[in-house]
């Protein structure tokens, strides 16, 4: 997955796991999520590891995430990964900003 935010900006995203009928789906322990290692951004996630915010760092550096989780209930484990590259681009300006000096006399 690619997601692209400001160097402004932070960026929820969640799990939603489903079976291949796209039915809900759960799954087994708490789900694991990683910097892997390139980018300066960073990762805030939720104590149930089903929820993390993402950061960004600087701009025009690219960082990727993974999450890995058991899919499978129960003594076996089925692991499903996914990645996410966070693209980081420069916040724009929303305004002018122009300001008055104090009038003085002419």
């Amino acid at each position: 997955m690619l997601l692209t935010i400001t160097n402004e900006q932070k960026i929820p995203v969640a799990l939603n796991p489903k079976t291949l009928a796209g039915n809900p789906a759960g799954v087994d322990g708490i789900p694991v999520w990683e910097a892997l290692g390139d980018g300066d951004a960073t990762i805030e996630v939720a104590p149930d590891g089903l929820s993390a915010t993402l950061i960004s760092g600087e701009a025009n550096i690219n960082s990727t995430f993974r999450v890995t989780a058991d899919g499978v209930p129960g003594e076996e484990v089925g692991v499903l990964t996914e990645d996410i590259t966070l693209a980081v681009v420069p916040a724009s300006a929303s305004s002018l900003g122009l300001v008055a000096g104090a009038a003085e006399l002419k």
